[in-house]
């Protein structure tokens, strides 16, 4: 259990959607920017590993920064915005984007994140998610601020 985690990559994408799983990460922080990028300072976890008791868990757990491309028809629920758990993300109806000449994309979804405190929908083309830290193994599923360098959008690696 102690041995250390191996991180497969830095930068997770669209195509990788099948084997990720956000279940139980934190939104600390959401933005938009002007090319239409919905930007996610979340912990993401990157495995859940038993104690010795089996009663328990730890967490391999990195600040990442999760951003989807070409987003519109954002919707978001009411709620707590001070406590935004993911449940799940969910991808569905693919279709060619209104736009797919000028941005070079042929496909793009209707997402669905879900929360403890309600739901963020929108269309997208996809996303990247960027590993801005070593994955730390740690008993809850969420990273104090002062280890994971507090709220960003950064999409590169600290040392």
């Amino acid at each position: 259990m102690n041995e250390p985690f191996q991180l497969e990559k830095t930068l997770w994408t669209d195509a990788d959607f099948d084997m990720m799983s956000w279940h139980d990460s934190t939104i600390h922080g959401f933005c938009f920017d002007k090319e239409f990028k919905l930007y996610l300072d979340i912990d993401y976890i990157f495995r859940w590993v038993k104690t010795k008791s089996g009663k328990r868990f730890k967490f391999w757990i990195s600040a990442c920064t999760l951003v989807f491309e070409n987003v519109y028809d954002f919707k978001m629920e009411e709620g707590n915005p001070s406590d935004l758990v993911i449940l799940a993300i969910e991808r569905n109806n693919p279709k060619v984007p209104k736009n797919a000449e000028f941005i070079q994309k042929d496909i793009e979804y209707d997402w669905l994140i879900e929360t403890l405190q309600g739901e963020m929908t929108f269309t997208s083309i996809g996303f990247k998610q960027y590993v801005r830290s070593p994955p730390i193994l740690i008993s809850t599923q969420m990273l104090e601020l002062s280890l994971r360098g507090d709220i960003s959008f950064d999409t590169t690696m600290s040392k």
